[in-house]
């Protein structure tokens, strides 16, 4: 008996159908997880990510001294609620002969910076964590320093770490409170006189209430909660609001972002859509380790900008904002390269019924 051979093409032409077949059959159940143990496996993921991150401190670079002159700037933006981001320690905008070095961090690692990102994003999105009324506060409680220079110049001087305490109102309706140390507390954000803060630490000073609504500059929760979620029209509305600011619109940006980061409590999709947005900024670094002001160390995502490195610390396993800190990229009058300028550290935050109220 004579059996004509199979030509291959005809094995491709059965593995072709059955492939079409199967194709036209129902996906096979898959079992659904409970939140429990969603829960945990999610951590799980964040666990094995946190894992694959560098954790070694690179060596830091010795900065080539330059004779450029530091002077204690008021900052650009004046708001009258409490936000952070703002450094008492300013340098001129002179021309640049180059770009500055990174402290702690080497050549630019955009890639890295924008997977890391991207991964503090996923953990912002799925935080748990009750709403904040309309009618309620935003309770936020850091230890904060921020150095300062005399007007002379000469090296700035770095003040002890102390707790700040700032009640902001949900909705902007009611003053605010801001207590600092075992200073008195200072109204914030209410019809009348009230304290008006350039940034964390400053000394308030009087002012009166912005006759404008909120703000990404002069923030509510309110107006945080209302920011969009998407990360490119989020960051579009962030340049706009901050345009005429200052010299670099990147900057601004990050700057404004590491603000309502260190003095809001943005729902968990606006908080992702502020770090993917900062993803987008071009510039932006990874430092491989970095220490907010309780000595709490983890991972930063950074720029330089003005002879200043900004730097967000986030806990390595969960990536949890921890705070911020400003170094000195350049050696100076002020300091060597890596002077710490300011520092801070977000303890807690909540939402409470009244201003001065303790969770």
């Amino acid at each position: 008996m004579n059996a004509t051979p199979r030509h291959p093409t005809d094995h491709a032409s059965e593995e072709n159908e059955r492939l079409a077949l199967t194709g036209l059959l129902p996906p096979p159940p898959v079992p659904g997880l409970t939140p429990d143990r969603e829960l945990l496996l999610k951590q799980a993921l964040l666990a094995e990510a946190a894992r694959t991150e560098p954790s070694a401190r690179p060596a830091r670079r010795a900065a080539r001294p330059r004779r450029r002159l530091l002077r204690v700037l008021a900052p650009a933006v004046v708001c009258t609620l409490a936000v952070g981001g703002v450094v008492v320690v300013n340098l001129p905008d002179t021309p640049r002969r180059g770009p500055a070095g990174v402290v702690g961090g080497g050549a630019p690692r955009t890639t890295e910076a924008t997977r890391l990102l991207d991964r503090i994003a996923l953990a912002a999105a799925t935080e748990q964590r009750t709403a904040v009324r309309t009618d309620q506060f935003v309770y936020i409680e850091s230890k904060v320093a921020y150095a300062a220079q005399s007007a002379g110049g000469g090296p700035v001087t770095m003040p002890p770490v102390h707790t700040r305490q700032v009640w902001l109102s949900a909705d902007g309706s009611r003053p605010g409170l801001l207590r600092e140390a075992d200073e008195p507390g200072t109204r914030l954000g209410a019809d009348g006189p009230v304290g008006t803060l350039d940034g964390p630490g400053a000394t308030p000073r009087p002012g009166t209430l912005h006759a404008s609504g909120p703000s990404v500059g002069n923030p509510t929760h309110t107006y945080v909660a209302s920011l969009p979620t998407d990360p490119d029209a989020l960051l579009k509305l962030i340049r706009d609001e901050t345009r005429g600011q200052g010299q670099d619109p990147d900057q601004r940006a990050f700057t404004a972002i590491g603000d309502l980061l260190a003095e809001t409590w943005a729902p968990p999709k606006v908080g992702a859509a502020l770090y993917r947005a900062a993803a987008k900024i071009p510039g932006v670094t990874v430092i491989r380790a970095a220490d907010d002001a309780t000595g709490r160390e983890g991972v930063a995502v950074a720029r330089t900008a003005q002879g200043q490195q900004t730097q967000w610390v986030f806990d390595r396993t969960t990536y949890a904002f921890l705070g911020e800190r400003t170094v000195l990229a350049e050696a100076g009058d002020a300091g060597p390269a890596g002077t710490v300028v300011g520092t801070s550290a977000v303890l807690t935050r909540a939402a409470v019924d009244r201003a001065g109220e303790a969770p």
